[in-house]
């Protein structure tokens, strides 16, 4: 009969559920699962597979510390190199065997009495000592609610679940949102559109990418000489900590901004609509974008740029809310993901079955963006108020499992114990999160973005160094945690 109950169950094998399975199973916990509710791994990056799609962190940081990769054939790695980077890890590591595909989690609850976790899923109950959420904030895309919307005759889809079998040529599309996705697959899809319609509610800082093929000898050297890949991950771990400097001391970064005033000057010669392109805020204080062709694409005679935010769709028509209008066959939604919102918060249960929503209201609050009080041996990957503008998503992974990984060894030392952060040492943290962001350019920046919680509070960022994350949320204290004996 197949095994239902384990020690430890990770829910997502995207990096960060592989990284945790890793982990654990290198600490000596042989016992786990990881339920992933697709049929394969990769997470985002098994999701999003729209055209232009790549990392804006740099290759060589983009990896897991513990396995470099030598052989990222671009400085900025594409989408299917990524997958394939982290399907050859997780096979190197021997965890591709303990993934079960096609599992869905519907309920986690805490039951006391047990001192595990009771799941309900797709395929039947499962139950664990311990669980691992790696579902991550990048997972579920988020549709604006357009009224009419349902009554498009023409194509809808979200960059995330890209349709490649509707073909694009010839058509008139209307894409919605300007962030990370759209300032990718935006020149993409210009030279076969026949008209572009860009809805764009606020203009985005747009840096230059320094993208560029990575030569044969280079990897080779790379291979031969491991030395040589700690020292490039080195030195760009540097770089992107320097910028990251200037996201907690903002007249740096007004600096920065020249370049990107300057990559639009250079690219756009068209006063009216340079203008329309120009932020009004601190650069930062949104996502960071890339791209040496957005800019050149939105020049383009077929690309009209609508500096305004969508009101409703009739018929075939998309209606700006400044009463500018576009006939369209298709519409391509750029908006991003449910970042603060994770449906995972709706989805796992305290002992007296009130959710992490109903715990948060609206605002996410973990201690070490890990551990919530009241929810014993359970841990979240790439939790809030953990993100950061700049530094790629593994270091931060990696610095909550070595964190994880000691709290979890520690709680399976002793039989029918459970590990429940303090609710005290939790309010401290994220105390000490919410006095430190109003100097950052999140906080001070000038412009509304998704860092920001419903309730007006930033539960998305981190406001101080990487080098800060690593200590401080690595480590593992047992005095802020209980424990408990069943």
């Amino acid at each position: 009969m197949e095994q239902r109950h384990f020690a430890v169950l990770v829910v997502g094998a995207g990096a960060s559920g592989l990284g945790a399975a890793i982990r654990l199973a290198q600490a000596g916990v042989g016992d786990l699962a990881v339920l992933e509710k697709a049929d394969a791994l990769g997470g985002t990056w098994r999701d999003n597979t729209y055209p232009g799609c790549a990392c804006d962190v740099p290759s060589a940081l983009y990896s897991y510390s513990f396995a470099p990769n030598p052989e990222w054939t671009r400085a900025f790695a594409g989408q299917a190199e990524i997958r394939a980077y982290l399907q050859d890890t997780a096979a190197r590591f021997g965890v591709t065997g303990k993934i079960r595909y096609g599992v869905e989690v519907t309920r986690a609850q805490w039951n006391p009495r047990e001192s595990r976790w009771e799941l309900e899923t797709s395929q039947g109950p499962y139950s664990a000592r311990i669980l691992v959420a790696g579902t991550g904030p990048w997972h579920e895309p988020l549709i604006p609610d357009l009224p009419g919307l349902g009554g498009f005759p023409g194509e809808v889809f979200h960059s995330a679940r890209w349709n490649h079998g509707y073909d694009l040529t010839g058509k008139r599309v209307a894409v919605i949102g300007t962030g990370a996705s759209a300032v990718q697959f935006v020149p993409e899809i210009v030279p076969r559109v026949a008209r572009l319609h860009l809805f764009q509610r606020t203009a985005q800082w747009v840096l230059p990418k320094p993208d560029h093929p990575v030569p044969g000898v280079e990897r080779f050297l790379l291979r031969r000489f491991p030395a040589l890949q700690r020292a490039l991950r080195g030195a760009e771990y540097g770089v992107m900590e320097a910028l990251g400097f200037g996201f907690r001391h903002p007249w740096l970064l007004r600096q920065v901004q020249r370049i990107g005033l300057a990559h639009l000057r250079f690219a756009v010669r068209d006063p009216a609509l340079r203008r329309a392109l120009t932020p009004d805020y601190t650069l930062g204080c949104k996502r960071l974008l890339m791209s040496n062709t957005y800019y050149r694409a939105l020049t383009q005679s077929t690309v009209d740029v609508h500096t305004t935010a969508v009101r409703s769709v009739s018929g075939s028509r998309v209606c700006g809310a400044d009463g500018s209008v576009a006939e369209v066959d298709a519409i391509i939604f750029g908006t991003g993901f449910h970042i603060l919102d994770m449906p995972v918060s709706a989805r796992v249960f305290d002992a007296d079955g009130r959710s992490l929503d109903d715990h948060w209201k609206g605002s996410p609050q973990a201690y070490a963006g890990t551990s919530v009080a009241g929810f014993p041996n359970l841990y979240l990957l790439l939790g809030p108020s953990l993100g950061t503008g700049h530094s790629s998503a593994f270091t931060i992974v990696e610095a909550q499992l070595r964190h994880t990984v000691a709290a979890v060894t520690r709680t399976l030392r002793s039989e029918g114990t459970s590990l429940s952060v303090r609710p005290e040492a939790q309010a401290a943290f994220n105390a000490e999160v919410q006095a430190a962001l109003p100097g950052t350019v999140y906080q001070s920046g000038g412009c509304s973005s998704y860092y920001t919680d419903v309730n007006g509070r930033n539960s998305f960022s981190w406001p101080f160094s990487t080098g800060r994350l690593r200590s401080q949320v690595g480590e593992f204290r047992e005095a802020d945690y209980e424990l408990t004996a069943l």
